[in-house]
């Protein structure tokens, strides 16, 4: 039997907890440590450059999350058609997926990154620049539009590569890439004194290393991986744009969540107002890469048993998943609670104003915290399966839809206090809309098979 047939039948075979915890465990450290680096760059800007600098690179972030959004559009769309041919036995067809993907990735975003080069000074101020904070905004955008294909060709390989069952491999990559970002960023700010791009740079190199380290997974036995000849196939790009549309709008949506943010801020509370939230910002940052390491647990598990009609399999899968992140969620929120003062003071010593502001902001905004992983799992289970409308339409609700009709209205009741509330309110409404569509579908299933 071939290695990589022998790990394929692992998966059908060994235990569904034992599986989900050599997935969880790598991805839960790889995207701690990527969290540990998202701090890092906040703290060692804050501390070097100053609150204006820590605004402007929160402004020009979500340019950033574009890149990554894009990666995960197609690293995930593709991913997931790749597990589900794996779980099919059909290794020419996962092989053609693969190409697809990483060509496609590095076209778009290389493509993407030098038309907006061209518009970087306007599109600064349409992220919400003001005369204040541009000059960080402009210098951040300089290397990352250049460069941010390195990130997303990357990002989508890892993908692969957990999808192709090595996930501590994966989690190598990220380890590589998050302590090499903190040590260059150190370099670059306080040694070499590059100010704001050399944040941008030390992002950028430290990827291209991970992604080198990635590239060892050709040289293994259990490799299933392989660039082949490809001609370019409409049906399967449409199909992998279709399932890995959700990935891409979460993503969009915390593009949204920051630019909706950063303005609200700045019109209810100025310069000051956007420093808290950009504190905020990094530390949800945080907690989104916890989550969206516990979904992307789940993502090649999920396809796979779907592919190879593994219900059972399938379902104790995303059990597991969502009594994990409701037990991570119930954590961050009472990190929140208590510790909102000492976690601020990690990103520098700010003026009162902007540390009150933050330290209110986390405990109020933590509440998100106790919904949001479930609504993680049950988005990336409907996305694994094929119902990509279910998962579209979470994704759309709980970051942008619900979230600005609240962002409109709550701030007109609570002040300051509406803006922090308008995420933590969409969350929770999805939740609950979630909980009930799947006791709908229970109940009509058990119908189904009642009068079967």
């Amino acid at each position: 039997m071939s290695s990589t047939s022998s790990r394929l039948n692992e998966l059908d075979t060994q235990p569904v907890g034992r599986i989900f915890l050599r997935y969880l465990i790598p991805s839960m450290i790889g995207m701690g440590l990527m969290a540990a680096n998202i701090v890092a760059d906040g703290i060692m800007v804050g501390n070097r450059l100053g609150e204006e600098a820590l605004a402007g690179v929160g402004i020009a972030s979500p340019v950033y999350t574009l890149f990554f959004a894009i990666s995960l559009w197609i690293g995930i769309g593709a991913a997931t058609k790749y597990s589900i041919a794996l779980g099919q036995k059909n290794m020419k067809e996962s092989r053609i997926i693969f190409t697809h993907a990483i060509l496609s990735i590095f076209v778009f975003t290389l493509l993407i990154g030098l038309t907006a080069f061209i518009f970087r000074n306007p599109l600064a101020y349409a992220l919400g620049a003001n005369t204040t904070t541009f000059p960080f905004v402009s210098d951040y955008l300089y290397v990352i539009l250049l460069f941010g294909f390195i990130f997303t060709v990357e990002n989508t390989f890892s993908v692969f590569i957990r999808n192709d069952g090595a996930p501590t491999l994966a989690m190598t990559g990220l380890i590589v890439t998050s302590i090499t970002n903190i040590v260059l960023n150190y370099i670059f700010l306080f040694i070499l004194d590059w100010g704001v791009s050399g944040a941008a740079f030390a992002t950028i190199l430290a990827s291209f290393l991970g992604m080198l380290v990635l590239c060892s997974h050709f040289f293994r036995k259990s490799n299933n991986l392989k660039l082949v000849r490809i001609s370019f196939n409409k049906k399967l790009f449409a199909a992998i744009i279709v399932v890995g549309f959700p990935s891409f709008l979460s993503e969009v949506g915390i593009s949204v969540f920051t630019i909706s943010h950063n303005i609200a801020f700045e019109r209810a509370a100025g310069t000051e107002g956007v420093a808290a939230f950009s504190i905020l910002n990094y530390v949800h940052g945080v907690m989104l890469m916890m989550f969206l390491g516990m979904g992307s647990t789940i993502q090649p598990l999920v396809s796979y048993y779907h592919g190879a009609k593994n219900a059972s399999r399938m379902r104790e899968t995303v059990i597991k998943a969502t009594i994990t992140v409701m037990a991570a969620g119930t954590l961050f929120f009472l990190l929140g609670q208590f510790a909102a003062g000492s976690i601020v003071s990690i990103f520098g010593d700010f003026p009162e104003e902007v540390a009150s502001l933050a330290t209110r902001g986390i405990r109020l905004f933590f509440f998100a915290y106790l919904f949001t992983g479930t609504n993680f799992v049950m988005m990336t289970y409907f996305q694994s399966v094929g119902n990509v409308r279910i998962a579209t339409m979470m994704t759309a609700s709980r970051e942008i839809i619900v979230m600005l009709v609240f962002l409109l209205l709550l701030p007109q009741f609570l002040g300051l206090d509406g803006i922090w509330l308008s995420i933590p309110t969409s969350e929770f409404i999805v939740f609950v809309s979630v909980f009930i569509y799947q006791r709908r579908a229970v109940r009509s299933s058990s119908r189904r098979m009642i009068t079967s």
